[in-house]
């Protein structure tokens, strides 16, 4: 009896430990219109960058528009090729993906501010 009290007391440890680590690397990407172009960040829930994060942006077709990788501190910049929702996925590798779409209205408010597409 004291063995199995001892196992499910440790495998509830192992579980608990688990999911905190696996919520430690959660990846989140955000983007904006600015000047132009289309700036991205990627980071971990913990703030941490995504370095060399792979990145691809679609538009609202599910066409590729463009793709590169993260810098050092989690950045991506492309020029902004025509007005359109774009949906950004980060891809910072042992299963740790997400995505963020940047609507076509927040595109459209940069052109008008003076941005070119």
């Amino acid at each position: 009896m004291k063995t199995r009290t001892y196992f499910l007391a440790a495998s509830a440890a192992a579980l608990l430990l688990f999911a905190a680590s696996a919520s430690a690397h959660k990846v989140s990407v955000f983007a904006y219109a600015d000047s132009g172009k289309i700036y991205t960040e990627s980071y971990f829930q913990n703030g941490d960058p995504v370095a060399n994060g792979g990145l691809k942006v679609y538009d609202s077709s599910d066409n590729l528009v463009a793709e590169g990788v993260t810098d050092n501190q989690g950045l991506f910049v492309f020029e902004i090729p025509r007005v359109d929702d774009f949906r950004i996925v980060i891809d910072a590798g042992m299963g740790h993906k997400s995505s963020f779409t940047l609507k076509k209205s927040r595109v459209e408010a940069e052109i008008k501010s003076g941005g070119q597409p």
